[in-house]
């Protein structure tokens, strides 16, 4: 079993940066997939960024691209969500999760695929 704890969410205006961390409680045995998914209020789960295990692939959402960018750290064992020129419409709880590169082929874009999730970090961006 693996617990994802996120940190790093906080108050900002909008043009402003925010780093969000993502720490496993131990290391898992076998490799893993890991992103970052986001939730406003009154709306579903949304996609923002993820990465492979060799950090050689990254995915992200159509309106983070350009603005966002997800890393890993294996020494770590965290992943990071580094954002910049937020916007009002960013505001939501995000959350990070990860999956385990077993069996079938997993889409790094949809949440269903991910086995742990982190229990969100509350980013809120004024105008």
């Amino acid at each position: 079993q693996v617990q994802m704890v996120e940190s790093g969410g906080g108050l900002v205006q909008a043009g402003g940066s925010l780093r969000l961390s993502c720490a496993a409680s131990r290391r898992t045995f076998s490799t893993y997939g890991a992103g970052w998914f986001r939730q406003a209020p009154g709306k579903g789960r949304d996609f923002v960024a993820a990465i492979s295990w060799s950090g050689g692939s990254t995915y992200y959402a159509d309106y983070v691209k350009g603005r966002f960018t997800i890393s890993r750290d294996h020494d770590k064992n965290t992943f990071d969500l580094q954002m910049n020129s937020l916007k009002p419409e960013d505001t939501a709880v995000y959350y990070c999760a990860a999956f385990l590169l077993q069996g079938p082929q997993k889409e790094y874009t949809e949440a269903r695929f991910y086995d742990y999730w982190g229990q969100g970090t509350q980013v809120t961006v004024s105008s």
